[in-house]
């Protein structure tokens, strides 16, 4: 049995293309189990490639993040990179979990919106009318394969809940009619009103390495406190956001126990528990 469980990396990324085994055996080494998520369909079929290496402990989620649904160039702090057009090809999808004799293939994600990496020859509402259809579309890929979802989705601006209202309007929409959706919203940085609406929906949400930071974090550490245990996972979403100690390093999948430890910190329990409850959680929504 693992000891945690990171919900969300991304070992596919060529980020780790040198050493991406040893991070991996390190973390394995240590009980740490994880999901390597896509986000077009080349860093879909390497995570199922790299899961289908090992006999337990790697799983893959398969699907199209939103801002490769334009070219755009993403330049922040620990993330540079330019992104491929590319439109989600359901054929190409069903494809990948088709050959997925192992069963290694746990959700589809990660999907959503995002209004922070806008194109410079788009408008927020033309990056909004292009994102949602492929997000619906993915939705009902997910529902049609019996997966659960795993959601990004960037607001505008910190704080303005612009993307976050559109993913819950379009995730309530679909359930009043008739869709069947479970999933998760990853690296949530929402408020207490959000994560309950997410709870109502069925989901759950996990925290990152964020909340080991600094200042900036403190709204993110009272909501820890304040959400049940029994509704949060715990993710890195490497090699992004390593957390403190780790600042500044390229994050890793066993790094993700310093966020399990910071929950423990700010719930006041033990790291046992934090680690027991959020296997358990992740278990129930990846199915395996």
């Amino acid at each position: 049995m693992p000891f945690l469980i990171d919900s969300h990396a991304h070992v596919n990324f060529n980020a780790f293309k040198d050493d991406g085994e040893e991070i991996i055996r390190r973390s394995l080494t240590k009980g740490i189990w994880m999901v390597n998520v896509g986000s077009q369909h080349d860093t879909s079929k390497r995570a199922l490639e790299i899961a289908n290496q090992y006999d337990e402990g790697v799983y893959a989620a398969i699907g199209l993040h939103p801002i490769h649904l334009s070219h755009t160039e993403v330049d922040e702090e620990e993330i540079h990179f330019q992104t491929r057009e590319e439109q989600f090809d359901e054929n190409k999808y069903q494809a990948l979990i088709d050959a997925d004799k192992n069963h290694k293939i746990v959700a589809v994600g990660e999907i959503g919106l995002d209004y922070f990496h806008i194109p410079a020859e788009m408008t927020l509402e033309e990056v909004r009318n292009r994102q949602a259809p492929d997000f619906i579309k993915q939705l009902h890929f997910a529902a049609k394969n019996n997966l659960p979802v795993i959601i990004h989705c960037r607001d505008s601006e910190r704080g303005k809940f612009d993307a976050y209202r559109d993913t819950l309007d379009i995730l309530k929409a679909e359930i009043k009619n008739g869709l069947q959706l479970r999933g998760i919203k990853h690296s949530f940085d929402g408020d207490l009103k959000i994560a309950e609406e997410f709870f109502q929906l069925g989901f759950y949400i996990s925290f990152t390495g964020v909340i080991t930071f600094g200042k900036n974090a403190e709204d993110l550490r009272q909501l820890v406190k304040a959400l049940p245990l029994d509704k949060i996972l715990v993710e890195t979403d490497c090699p992004y956001l390593a957390p403190a100690p780790h600042r500044g390093e390229r994050n890793e999948p066993s790094f993700v126990e310093f966020t399990a430890q910071k929950i423990a910190e700010l719930k006041n329990i033990s790291l046992d528990k934090v680690a027991e409850t959020t296997m358990e959680n992740t278990k129930d929504l990846f199915k395996f």
